[in-house]
């Protein structure tokens, strides 16, 4: 059997250890061929697992960290000043072949800034992008990108954007050409800034890349595109405000159901049905954003999320270590570049 090793930065997030630690060891018990590797204070990390009744072991080791990276750093900063952190130890541990993909809930800005310096990008790749899978109306998610990294783009970063979100949709879910589209404020060739229009034109001229045009916001849902390509503050904004409206959702069924003795009984009689449209409502669900234009695999989790929620970053982190995502965005890129040199 193949084994692949996990780097955690277990200090990262809002419950740091208290979540990661717990997490971990779920994942240990389901997949067999998994390696952890726990990176933080190492006296915190063996209290967790004295309380689990568990203790280190060739599948699950500690590397101890003297520093962590709080939410509220500068990314300059803890690129400069925090090189034993948790997170950046987590990092180094992939780039020296020690790991096969680091996980953190972690702060965002310095994950990316670390990653960039200790990973590099890939060949072809100006910049990483955030991307996150999301639920649609088919059932079948629909991956977003970038979520934040960068709040600005130009159109030959919207265009590597799209060819990686492509290869990552191909590879996690077995789509074959999955369908491609930029965000926009209408559908129309006319509509849009200069830098849309523009990628909208790279995009039309190659055929790595199965294009569909533009949606609008209404249509990120409704299962007609499986990547949907945007610069980082859009994508953030429509990210944060897609949970919002869910939990808003939440909040009202939940009231209506306990006002109204018909209501609960029809939530009874309808409680598997209802569970399962809650978790592919719940954003915890589709935890973990992958950091797509990396040499190796970085998946960043929610930074409150729960030990749940940060499992299904590590199962996201395990499936592109399988599926080798970024020496197969590596191989498309080449291939676009083949193309468009010719």
């Amino acid at each position: 059997m193949t084994h692949l090793t996990l780097a955690l930065d277990t200090m990262g997030g809002d419950n740091g250890p208290h979540v990661t630690v717990p997490a971990s060891l779920q994942a240990l018990s389901i997949y067999a061929d998994l390696n952890i590797i726990l990176v933080g204070d190492r006296p915190t990390i063996l209290a967790i697992l004295a309380k689990h009744q568990v203790s280190e072991s060739p599948r699950l080791q500690i590397l101890h960290a003297e520093q962590v990276v709080q939410m509220d750093d500068k990314p300059i900063h803890a690129l400069r000043r925090l090189k034993q952190s948790s997170m950046r130890l987590a990092l180094d541990l992939v780039a020296n072949g020690q790991a096969d993909a680091c996980v953190s809930a972690g702060n965002t800005g310095a994950l990316m800034a670390m990653a960039k310096v200790v990973l590099k990008t890939l060949s072809g790749i100006d910049r990483p992008a955030l991307v996150r899978a999301l639920p649609s109306i088919s059932g079948q998610p629909v991956y977003l990108l970038d979520l934040g990294a960068n709040t600005s783009c130009d159109s030959q970063t919207l265009f590597q954007f799209a060819v990686m979100g492509s290869v990552l949709a191909e590879q996690v879910t077995g789509k074959t050409a999955p369908k491609v589209a930029l965000l926009n404020i209408g559908s129309e060739e006319i509509k849009g800034n200069d830098q849309v229009q523009q990628a909208a034109r790279l995009l039309q001229t190659t055929h790595d890349v199965n294009y569909m045009g533009y949606v609008e916001g209404d249509q990120i849902f409704s299962g007609q595109a499986d990547v949907i390509v945007c610069d980082g503050f859009v994508g953030n904004t429509t990210l944060k405000a897609s949970e919002g409206i869910a939990r808003l959702l939440f909040h009202q069924i939940s009231e209506a159901v306990q006002r109204n003795l018909i209501a609960r009984l029809l939530a009874w009689l309808l409680k598997k049905r209802l569970k399962k449209l809650f978790l592919q409502m719940n954003p915890d669900h589709y935890n973990g954003a992958s950091l797509l234009g990396l040499r190796h695999i970085v998946v960043k989790s929610h930074g409150n999320a729960d030990a749940a929620a940060f499992l299904r970053a590590i199962e996201e982190a395990i499936t592109e270590v399988h599926r080798r995502v970024p020496s197969k965005i590596e191989a498309r890129l080449e291939s676009v570049l083949l193309e468009k040199s010719c």
